[in-house]
Parts: C-alpha cells; structure tokens; sequence
C-alpha cells in the first residue's frame, strides 16, 4: 500500500490550474462571495446525488457526486 502525498496540490487538483493564484488575489468580500455560492452548490449537489443513488440512478448520482465534488475543491482554493 503507497502513502498518499500530503501535498495540497495532490490533494485539492484545483490549486494545480495556473489560474489558481487568480482566485487569491481577489478581494477578500468577493473570495467569500465566490466561497458562499461554491460551498451551496456543493451541498445541493451531494444531496440531489444521495436522491439519485436511492432512486436507482446511478449515472446522474456520479455526475452530482462529482459536482459536488469539484465544488468543495473550488470551494476550499477560493475561502479567505
């Protein structure tokens, strides 16, 4: 078994785009805008693919896991 690497960028692929350092030098007011839309979408986004996984829809469950997903990872690069 390999150890996973601690490394943000291994962790969070979203701090690895070259547009990365962008998002941080946004003003802190529209970083927590930003942050507030992403962290709902993210919610929204697990919670309709919990739905589809109970009602036996397996592709759209993938597909709202994996927004959801990505949100968090924008999420957590743009917070101040």
């Amino acid at each position: 078994m390999t150890a996973r690497s601690s490394k943000p960028s291994v962790r969070n692929p979203v701090l690895a785009l070259p547009s990365a350092e962008r998002l941080k030098s946004l003003p802190p007011e529209a970083r927590q805008a930003v942050a507030d839309i992403l962290r709902d979408l993210s919610i929204d986004a697990r919670a309709r693919a919990q739905v589809s996984w109970r009602r036996n829809k397996g592709p759209m469950a993938v597909y709202w896991k994996a927004v959801g997903a990505y949100a968090t990872h924008l999420y957590r690069a743009v917070r101040p």
